[in-house]
């Protein structure tokens, strides 16, 4: 008797994305874009409006842990994830993300080229999702993070064994430690991965000139 007991339920719940247009299904390609911690999908895609086109689609999934950036009230911000209960988080990110792009992609009579973009925290669980997913990415945008720690060496290097990789970084970057380039550079080199790599001129954020040189490219 008194003793505590810890267990789960899985539940049905709502989560919320963002659509650069309503699609037509006949889009030649689409982009599954991650936004960083505290960030809002609504407000992160329209850094890619300007390269929406009726061949391109964006759609932005949004992390389902909401807090506010500044305690204990003011602008609401989203996370994929903290220690707590962490891998609980990934499992239901997992889920949650597989069922909103298998549905829209099976939307389309001719499959479109897959594309993600992950930014600061995003890249992360972008990288750890699509290293588990049944489809295959043709172009891989890696900004302000890097390669989950924990994703599968074996199983990874050959899922994107064609995937085009690309990792973008500002030269002033604060929360990109030399400490956590080295542990990069060796993930990067376990995993037998060839990523270009581009720098711009700038902090923790996304730059307008680097983002237009890989759409208007792609």
């Amino acid at each position: 008797m008194g003793s505590l007991l810890k267990k789960k339920i899985k539940v049905a719940y709502e989560a919320s994305y963002c659509l650069s247009h309503e699609p037509t299904y006949r889009e030649k390609e689409i982009w599954i874009i991650f936004h960083g911690y505290g960030q809002l999908a609504e407000f992160f895609i329209r850094k890619f409006i300007p390269f929406d086109t009726e061949d391109r689609l964006f759609l932005a999934p949004e992390a389902t842990n909401y807090s506010y950036l500044k305690v204990p009230q003011g602008r609401v911000g989203a996370n994929w994830m903290t220690s707590h209960e962490r891998e609980l988080a990934i499992e239901n990110n997992h889920r949650y993300l597989d069922q909103l792009v298998n549905e829209h992609l099976e939307k389309f009579e001719t499959p479109p080229a897959v594309h993600v973009f992950g930014f600061s925290q995003g890249v992360a669980t972008a990288t750890r999702w699509a290293s588990r997913w049944q489809g295959n990415v043709q172009k891989f945008v890696l900004w302000a993070g890097g390669f989950a720690h924990d994703m599968n060496v074996k199983v990874s290097n050959e899922k994107f064994g064609e995937t085009e990789f690309i990792s973008v970084l500002g030269d002033q970057d604060e929360f990109v430690t030399s400490e956590i380039l080295r542990k990069q550079e060796e993930l990067v080199e376990a995993l037998k991965m060839d990523v270009k790599k581009i720098t711009f001129q700038g902090g923790h954020l996304i730059d307008s000139e680097v983002l237009n040189e890989i759409f208007e490219k792609n």
